[in-house]
């Protein structure tokens, strides 16, 4: 580890933390201080103006990046009949319904996006103590309770990002990974921006975002000039 906390105190050094960089100033920045050995995932997290103990302040949703995630999500979809045979059509990884819900139960994982048609919540509720903490629960808001099967497994396959804010009003997406061209990661940067900037609670007063930074897995934190960002 004190090999891995020198490289990241090397790569440090590199930004300056006074600065707020611009978007293409910030990518090419971080992938440049990224310190692991592998293709590093490139983050970036909004620190919002909003008090998300309110209910008319929370911001949650999901966007498609133009240019994919970097990883192939792996979708389970929980549905019946002419919805489970059309959900494999689009190539979901999984399909069924009380036999998942028996192997979530006794501890299996092996995939990283639920979808489920409306008339399955019922039974998906019954592992929602189990699914909640891990973030892995449908929502209607992130479009991943519908009747769409289709168009849920395709959107989530093409680079479909949920994002939340946490208690402390964060928001933390992926928009790609360090091997992606910086333009590209500049695509899937404004498309996140752009959706949380008209995410927007009419409620929230005062400054909304506070700061905005990109980082590489295990790599130094860059600022961002969001007022240059919007333009």
């Amino acid at each position: 580890m004190a090999k891995q906390g020198k490289k990241l105190q090397d790569a440090a050094k590199l930004v300056d933390r006074t600065k707020l960089y611009s978007v293409d100033e910030a990518i090419a920045l971080a992938k440049e201080t990224s310190t692991v050995n592998f293709d590093a995932t490139v983050e970036v997290a909004f620190r919002l103006g909003i008090d998300t103990r309110k209910n008319d302040q929370q911001i949650r949703g999901a966007v498609v990046l133009p240019n994919g995630t970097g990883k192939t999500q792996r979708v389970l979809v929980f549905a019946k009949g002419e919805k489970a045979k059309e959900a494999e059509a689009a190539g979901a990884d999984f399909v069924g319904d009380a036999d998942y819900i028996n192997k979530i139960q006794q501890g299996w994982f092996d995939f990283d996006v639920i979808v489920a048609t409306p008339d399955m919540m019922g039974e998906v509720g019954k592992i929602g103590r189990v699914l909640g903490p891990k973030g892995l629960m449908p929502n209607p808001k992130t479009g991943t309770v519908t009747f769409d099967v289709t168009k849920a497994v395709n959107e989530i396959k093409a680079g479909k990002v949920e994002y939340r804010a946490d208690k402390a009003g964060i928001i933390h997406a992926p928009i790609g990974k360090a091997s992606f061209d910086n333009d590209k990661l500049a695509e899937n940067f404004k498309t996140v921006f752009d959706v949380i900037q008209k995410a927007k609670p009419s409620a929230a007063k005062g400054v909304y975002m506070k700061s905005v930074v990109v980082t590489t897995t295990m790599g130094p934190a860059v600022k961002i000039d969001a007022a240059a960002a919007a333009k």
